[in-house]
């Protein structure tokens, strides 16, 4: 009775394995024949199915194909972000020092103007009376 038990748990594993297997591979990887012909025989012949898929139909010395991403998941894993960051973070702090420094010069300018605007007059016209 155990025997029979652990006999069709083995043979749905690896029924169930192979199959999975076969749908996650890629169509131009199956060797033999074509990837939909191994899953119809995977589903006729189960256990045989499966065992010849992984004999013949799997492919051979190359390792799962994982998705290539051009750009980390993350900003903070981003060397080009990063250093984007820091270049940005210089630009403003510059543009700061400038601002504080002509409001400086424009403060003193005023100062040594005695509070005056270029285009005030005294009391005078243009002729120079009054």
């Amino acid at each position: 009775m155990l025997l029979r038990v652990v006999l069709a748990v083995a043979v749905l594993a690896i029924f169930v394995y192979g199959l999975v297997d076969v749908i996650r591979t890629d169509a131009r990887l199956t060797r033999g024949i074509s990837k939909p012909a191994w899953i119809v025989v995977m589903i006729v012949l189960p256990v045989i199915g499966a065992i010849l898929w992984l004999l013949i139909g799997r492919p051979r010395g190359t390792p799962p194909q994982r998705e290539n991403y051009r750009h980390p998941t993350a900003p903070d894993d981003d060397p080009d972000f990063l250093r984007n960051l820091e270049v940005r973070r210089r630009q403003e702090a510059e543009a700061a020092r400038l601002k504080k420094l002509k409001d400086e010069l424009d403060a003193k300018a005023k100062n040594d103007d005695g509070g005056k605007d270029k285009h005030e007059t005294d009391e005078h016209d243009n002729d120079g009376l009054k």
